[in-house]
């Protein structure tokens, strides 16, 4: 009787094109495109940097690029972004002012990067003053 039924199952699945013991076949959704078709040149780019990881570096270059739109004409002549690394941007000013006007900004700053990036990808923002000058000792009164 199990024969009897393993033959039936094996002629309906020869009746729908299908083989005994073959692995079942995958339903495509979408286009799927070869390598070699073309398509469009930002489609490709955006692809090759999703294959390599560098969507965020290339993101943050485009941030660093455009400061002045972002932040503002003004804060742009006194803050600029230094470095980004592990989701923690650094933006130095020139004036301890500025310097104190960005670290009032933060919450602005860091809704707008995310805005431009995407949720969650700068996580802080580190704010350097001007660099003061090292003095080798104690004043001297004369």
């Amino acid at each position: 009787m199990a024969r009897q039924a393993l033959a039936q199952a094996r002629a309906a699945a020869k009746e729908r094109g299908g083989q005994p013991g073959a692995q079942p076949r995958r339903v495509r959704r979408g286009p799927l495109r070869s390598r070699r078709e073309p398509q469009l040149f930002g489609d490709a780019v955006r692809s090759w940097l999703a294959e390599h990881g560098w969507q965020e570096q290339v993101a943050i270059g485009g941030v660093f690029g455009r400061w002045n739109e972002i932040v503002g004409d003004f804060n742009a002549q006194h803050l600029q972004p230094v470095s980004y690394e592990e989701g923690e941007l650094v933006v130095a000013a020139d004036s301890a002012t500025m310097a104190t006007q960005a670290r009032t900004m933060k919450r602005e700053l860091l809704r707008r990067l995310n805005e431009e990036l995407g949720h969650g990808t700068v996580h802080s923002i580190k704010v350097q003053g001007p660099a003061r000058g090292q003095s080798k000792g104690r004043w001297k009164v004369r």
